[in-house]
């Protein structure tokens, strides 16, 4: 055990006052550094030697002065001399060692003077000898106190988890697999991390494994599995005649070496990348994300994207500091200069209780502990300042792992969260042994969280923690669109969701809202918080979703808009999420975290209420209509070919077929889908409404086309497919309008600020992913082309990927239309429309895709739009909104106002 910071700043005085003298030029730097490391209460000669031979550059034969393997190399000259040739001299060395040997520090020194250089941090530190006792804590490393500042985007994440990948792979290419692999890896992830940061002692594991284990790896299994053995024995129950290395080892518990492992093999190789593993610090690793990079390297395709899995910490604090840290840390603030107060406080953390029923790696449940202790050391520091008295900080650690309960599904993430969780508490004793100078480690570990292996959406979550211990709820659930969702899966969220109607399109995350809900019953006190997609607070999902969780007494107190959820990694996975933050009780105060950019920083707006949709408005839950609730021209899908692209042409294509069958040239249209719409890509079909049988068997090309429509329309899994074969010379699904028309893109990229409309010639057959208005003029053109309009889109609509998806049921439907707008303002707004249709015609090379992205929007078309969005606030009676989450707000009111007056109509039924 480390001495206190006490005793060596003793230490260190006395040791600068002996040696702080004229020194003879044969004064022994031996018995320098034999006395400097005892300071710190260390032998020298057990972990650094000194006249270490080594190869310089050039085959030259050099000697280190002292030599601490993987650590520190020092070389010392005569009082006087240039230390930065010293320097100098010690980098030569490198070029001759090993890698895993190359030290992290360098020490140079000429009896009066002693530079240090922190070669990860690049900093260095020089003072006089005899300033030795105020710098002490430089050399933290070499007693054992060693408090790195912890990044998530340190490198040495990503290299720990490739290498430990490199590990993995041999041991499974011997046979060794499954279960077995699993736990030996998660011990020797402990064993790494433990002898660099203080449960050991410095480099104990890879001293072991290099001076007890020959370098061919044959007995390496052996020791490793005796050690094993050695770190679940209790010292005193241990052999006495215990290898004297193996007895050094510490007594671990925590049930971690508990079970009995089938012996593994290795090889040179395999021993080699064991000892690579040990040359990293494992004391920089992010016990927080590592878990998630360590579970990657069981899958080499998920190992190419190292690192694209795992959730950053600033993603994890948008959920837990809005949750309970926030108010934690302001009620510290109102109480810290009041011991009694402070002793209460402090006392009630301890009987905090953190749920994660998705937890994975641990993440969430990790940060969350140490945003806790971080917490616990400010108020033992208040503490302190307060009592003079105040001395044995250890005993008033009250916070511990066994605060944290979790699910999850699979085996080795639930073992690696536990871990975790040890590691993090760890990490934190070795702050507060820093910060208070008195060494601490819980070893034998005595407490554990609670991580049960199993499918979170079969087990009853009260097995796993009484609903009246929690205290949170959080984490990040699996995402899991409906589309993609296995058949185990969906048939587990018919089991959860049956309340629902139609819940099979719901997204995956959903059932974990569902099943929260019904926990939170027993204990109405408790918050939960969870990460999502932001599918469910837009479009069908939230219509379905919310009415149930809103009967069922869930308030909404915070929540993220949508934002990118990235992680800063190679290879990083972005997607579109939000966070709600839920309970069964309305807080006092609401909080709503607004993304004017969904890459930057959220605006916090303080709101009296947060519906479904995530805005501040009433919970309204906007229904699938089948028709508006304004009085304006219906709109209606486009038409559906399944034809197998047999009745779809490309220009050379139509070409082609007009050249063989000048005749067929009757029967064919131009044809636009939504990205044709967009792109202004050229395109056309064979429109058979009419044609008469003796037309149809003039032309025999034609005729080919329509008999692979009916065959491939035989082959299709779909009956109502199947039964169209008998029609092969039409669409699928005809809606063709028999007047010129509103075209409205079904889907639309996330980046534009207006989706881009317009009209059509009734002769332009459009899809099925355009959607069309056929009785439209320009005040309709208008309204659907403002920025109204599409603020409501942006919040309704439903989404593929992060694109929006316009639905006449959902966004049309239930738009609310200027209530009664004056001839006036009806004229401002067509003659505003007219003018973004004539700043779009000074264009005529550009796509709509050209003109609305906003990277290359003419300036012109922007002003038009902007003189449009005027005219349109007019006639809504508003002038001005600060931000389109009031828009938005303002619209839902008018919509709760146009909606009382009515019963929500039936939805029509899906169609397959």
């Amino acid at each position: 055990m480390p001495l206190s910071w006490n005793e060596i700043k003793s230490r260190a005085l006395a040791f600068s006052r002996e040696w702080d003298q004229e020194c003879s030029e044969d004064a022994e730097a031996k018995s320098f550094w034999d006395g400097f490391f005892n300071i710190f209460g260390i032998t020298r000669k057990r972990i650094a030697s000194f006249e270490e031979p080594v190869k310089k550059l050039g085959d030259h034969q050099g000697y280190i002065d002292l030599f601490w393997k993987g650590v520190l190399i020092v070389e010392h000259k005569s009082r006087g001399k240039s230390l930065e040739k010293a320097y100098d001299q010690a980098l030569g060395y490198f070029p001759g060692l090993k890698e895993r040997d190359l030290p992290k520090y360098v020490i140079v020194s000429d009896f009066a003077r002693i530079r240090l250089y922190d070669l990860e941090e690049n900093t260095q530190h020089e003072f006089p000898l005899k300033d030795l006792h105020k710098n002490v804590r430089l050399f933290g490393f070499i007693a054992g106190y060693q408090t790195h500042k912890i990044q998530e985007q340190d490198p040495v994440n990503i290299r720990a988890a490739e290498q430990m990948g490199r590990l993995h792979d041999r041991m499974k290419e011997t046979g060794y697999d499954g279960h077995a692999l699993e736990v030996y890896l998660v011990r020797l992830l402990f064993c790494l991390f433990a002898e660099d940061t203080g449960i050991f002692e410095k480099q104990q594991f890879k001293e072991y494994v290099e001076e007890r284990t020959a370098e061919d790896g044959s007995d390496l299994a052996y020791h490793v599995s005796a050690l094993f053995e050695a770190l679940n024995t209790p010292r005193e129950k241990r052999m006495k005649n215990l290898d004297e290395q193996m007895a050094a080892f510490p007594y671990v518990n925590g049930k971690l070496f508990e079970e009995r492992l089938p012996m593994a093999a290795f090889d040179a190789a395999m021993r080699q990348e064991l000892l690579e593993c040990c040359s990293l610090d494992w004391s920089r690793i992010s016990p927080a994300i590592f878990g998630s990079l360590f579970q990657s390297i069981m899958d080499k395709q998920a190992r190419r994207n190292l690192g694209a899995h795992y959730t950053s910490e600033e993603n994890i604090l948008k959920l837990i500091k809005p949750l309970f840290l926030d108010a934690l840390w302001e009620e510290f603030e109102k109480i810290r200069h009041n011991k009694n107060k402070l002793f209460e406080f402090h006392k009630s953390l301890r009987r905090l209780n953190f749920f994660d029923p998705a937890c994975g790696c641990g993440n969430f449940l990790v940060i969350a502990y140490r945003e806790l202790r971080l917490l616990e050391l400010a108020i033992l520091r208040a503490s302190r300042a307060s009592d003079q008295s105040f001395l044995d900080v250890h005993s008033l650690l009250h916070l511990n792992v066994d605060q944290f309960y979790g699910i999850e599904i699979e085996e080795f993430p639930a073992q690696i969260a536990q871990v975790a969780l040890w590691l993090m508490d760890h990490q934190m004793n070795l702050l507060v042994s820093e910060e208070f100078g008195l060494y601490f480690v819980r070893i034998p570990l005595q407490t554990s969280s609670t991580i049960v292996c199993g499918n979170a959406l079969r087990i009853d979550w009260k097995t796993v923690i009484a609903p009246w211990s929690v205290s949170y709820i959080l984490g990040n659930p699996p995402f899991v669109g409906h589309h993609y969702q296995s058949a185990e899966q969906k048939n587990d969220q018919g089991q959860v969701l049956q309340e629902i109607q139609a819940n099979g399109v719901l997204d995956y995350v959903a059932n974990w809202y569902v099943k929260a809900t019904e926990y939170m019953q027993e204990n109405k006190e408790i918050e939960t918080a969870l990460v999502s997609t932001n599918s469910i607070t837009q479009g069908e999902q939230a219509g379905l979703l919310w009415p149930l969780l809103l009967s069922k007494g869930v308030r909404i107190n915070f929540a993220h808009r949508t934002f990118q959820w990235n992680n800063e990694a190679r290879g990083k996975a972005a997607v579109h999420c939000v966070i709600v933050g839920f309970a069964l009780f309305n807080r006092q105060e609401k909080w709503l975290f607004e993304y004017e950019d969904i890459r930057g920083n959220p605006h916090t707006l303080k709101v009296s209420n947060i519906n479904p949709y995530l805005v501040n408005a009433p919970d309204i839950i906007v229904e699938n209509r089948n028709t508006p609730i304004c009085n304006v021209p219906k709109m209606s899908w486009g038409n559906k070919p399944t034809d197998g692209g047999h009745l779809i042409l490309s220009p050379e294509e139509r070409k082609e077929l007009i050249e063989q069958e000048p005749l067929a040239e009757t029967f064919i249209r131009r044809y636009m889908s939504g990205g044709d719409f967009l792109n202004n890509e050229e395109r056309y079909c064979l429109w058979l409404l009419d044609v008469l049988p003796h037309e149809l068997r003039a032309l025999p090309l034609v005729m080919e086309r329509v008999d692979s429509v009916r065959k491939f329309r035989l082959s299709s899994k779909a009956q109502s497919t199947r039964d169209y074969a008998k029609y092969p010379t039409r669409f699928r699904q005809i809606a063709q309008p028999d007047s010129d028309y509103l075209a409205i893109p079904e889907v639309s990229s996330e980046r534009r600020d207006y989706i881009p409309v317009a009209f059509l010639s009734q002769k332009v057959i459009c899809s099925n992913t355009v959607q069309f208005i056929p009785e439209a003029n320009s005040y309709h053109f208008g309204i659907i082309n403002s920025l109204m309009h599409n603020a409501w889109v942006r919040v309704v609509c439903g989404r593929l990927k992060s694109d929006y998806r316009y639905s006449n049921t959902i966004v049309y439907n239930n738009f609310p239309w200027p209530e009664n707008p004056t001839e006036k303002q009806k004229q401002a707004i067509e003659a505003a429309a007219q003018g973004v249709l004539d700043a779009r015609e000074k264009f005529p090379g550009s796509s709509l895709a050209d003109l609305y992205d906003p990277l290359t929007m003419p300036p012109a078309l922007l002003k038009a739009h902007q003189t449009l969005d005027r005219a349109v606030d007019a006639a809504y009676g508003k002038t001005t909104f600060k931000t389109e989450a009031e828009r938005v707000a303002f619209l839902f009111e008018l919509y709760q106002k146009y909606t009382s007056l009515f019963p929500p109509e039936k939805p029509k039924r899906r169609r397959s």
